[in-house]
């Protein structure tokens, strides 16, 4: 059975599960791998580390398709063909997992989740007949690009996994690890040949049916532009910081104010990010973090220049310290635009250095302008005057 997408963050790339129709016993059961408790001891923990604790449940049939309707999510099943050796070994195998001590696993959003629990479990019972032969096809799709088009109306979620995910989410993949969307396993088990022992064939999926339809729009087909937009917003914050800069070099006290401010908080939030994916790539089990080349973008760095820029903009210490460590930003944040032309680089972060980079190279041109108009401005006679006779006599 495979059920549509919902509204829920969790419920975006859809669900599906294995359902066995006993006539004999006179049972109807569905049996899934996507079952989760927020309540479960140190769940946030086990989230933000990469060991969130899913398991398998048995449900009702009726109960279950009354729920979906009740979401307003679509509901398809597919009869599967398996011979009568290979239905007994799907029912033995599930009733193993079952157990107690059997049905708990650590959850991987692409790797190890409902979906692919399913797909293992069928591709087990035909002798590994699934993976033959759709682990060859290679898809013209990425995990990013399954992920950023699922969660593009969860806009702060797909911004923060677009930050979050590295280099692995961006290669190909195959029509077999593709079967991690419950969709796409609908899509690509329906076209199967299995061989049987006398060495003819049969196609898997024997029929199809729609139980429900939702009165919901598809899926979106493709993730959104939005490279334009971060574009917009990473010139719209430089060209803010300049004109500040310029009112704060006309003497203009609040200019000065909320410029030191903003690029604070740019600063805190941009080291802030580094360290986040620095630690999701060395000490999480998210393998999908790994070399992140938004760390080039958002740099841990940026935590000590929050710390120095507003003394230097608004005290005139520690000058020095931060223009060296703007400059030094902006550079490596250059270096991860430059690093695109090389064939290693493959991440698709367009995006993110649109936001970015405009804002790096303008923070480190502002620095040293306040710098040099301070050095440079000249003294108020009234000032010169009183330094003047405060001066002791030779």
């Amino acid at each position: 059975m495979t059920m549509g997408h919902g509204d829920r963050v969790w419920e975006r790339f859809g669900h599906n599960a294995i359902r066995i129709v006993d006539a004999s016993r006179g049972t109807d059961s569905l049996y899934n791998w996507g079952t989760f408790d927020f309540q479960q001891p140190n769940f946030l923990g086990r989230f933000l580390t990469g060991n969130t604790l899913y398991w398998m449940q048995a449900e009702g049939m009726a109960q279950t398709l009354e729920n979906y309707r009740f979401w307003n999510r679509s509901v398809w099943t597919q009869e599967l063909d398996l011979t009568p050796e290979e239905r007994a070994n799907l029912r033995d195998f599930i009733v193993w997992n079952g157990r107690p001590e059997n049905r708990y696993y650590r959850y991987d959003y692409y790797l190890d989740n409902c979906s692919t629990r399913v797909r293992d479990i069928l591709d087990r019972v035909i002798g590994g007949q699934l993976r033959a032969a759709t682990e060859p096809r290679l898809t013209n799709t990425t995990y990013r690009f399954h992920t950023q088009r699922l969660l593009q109306f969860d806009r702060a979620v797909a911004a923060g996994t677009n930050i979050g995910l590295g280099q692995l989410a961006d290669r190909p993949i195959s029509a077999w690890a593709e079967m991690f969307l419950p969709a796409r396993m609908r899509e690509h088990v329906r076209g199967i040949q299995v061989r049987r022992s006398d060495g003819s064939t049969r196609p898997l999926v024997k029929s199809e049916q729609e139980l429900f339809a939702a009165q919901r729009g598809p899926e979106p087909a493709q993730p959104p532009g939005i490279t334009i937009l971060y574009l917009a917003i990473g010139v719209t914050l430089a060209v803010l910081f300049a004109l500040l800069v310029r009112g704060a070099n006309a003497g203009k006290h609040a200019a000065r104010v909320t410029f030191a401010t903003l690029t604070t908080i740019w600063a805190a939030l941009n080291g802030i990010l580094g360290v986040i994916l620095i630690v999701g790539w060395t000490a999480t089990r998210h393998v999908f973090m790994v070399r992140n080349e938004n760390l080039l973008q958002f740099d841990p760095l940026s935590l000590a220049l929050a710390v120095v820029l507003p003394l230097a903009i608004m005290r005139g210490r520690s000058v020095r310290a931060a223009q060296r460590l703007s400059t030094v930003i902006a550079a490596i944040a250059l270096v991860g635009l430059a690093a695109k032309l090389l064939p290693w680089f493959f991440q698709v972060n367009g995006a993110v250095i649109a936001l970015a980079l405009p804002v790096h190279l303008t923070l480190a041109w502002s620095v040293r302008a306040l710098s040099a108009a301070r050095v440079t401005r000249p003294v108020p006679p009234d000032a010169a005057a009183r330094a003047l006779a405060s001066r002791p006599a030779a």
